[in-house]
């Protein structure tokens, strides 16, 4: 079965760009542990995850809804938000991106940079 390309709902940045702007404005939210995986060649799915995580909900929220209102504004919206209602792992897609925004325990738990331990690595600490 071929694979369903999704639409591209930035406009004016590339991936990297993307994923660089959204760790950006996680660190304006003052989220710890920001992270970009670059995943290009290892996955079809998307190019690029960013992770952070929020210490508590309300910081998880504050951090989704400044990368999202954010973005939005510069005219790149999210094909999807989901898990914002929990707040424990809040993912915001944006086909080539893929924002991950976790709570401390939900982070360890689920793993990311261990199941994907191929990719780039890139953490990020200053905007």
């Amino acid at each position: 079965m071929p694979h369903k390309q999704l639409p591209t709902n930035h406009y004016g940045l590339s991936s990297p760009d993307l994923a660089s702007r959204a760790a950006a404005l996680m660190l304006d939210k003052h989220a710890k542990a920001v992270t970009i995986m670059d995943l290009r060649g290892l996955t079809s799915v998307t190019d690029f995850f960013v992770i952070c995580t929020g210490d508590s909900d309300v910081q998880v929220k504050a951090i989704v809804d400044h990368v999202d209102d954010s973005l939005r504004k510069a005219g790149d919206k999210p094909y999807h938000i989901e898990g914002y209602g929990k707040s424990s792992w809040v993912i915001v897609d944006f086909v080539d991106v893929v924002a991950h925004i976790f709570s401390p325990s939900s982070r360890e738990y689920y793993g990311l940079e261990r199941l994907w331990a191929d990719a780039k690595v890139a953490d990020i600490t200053e905007p």
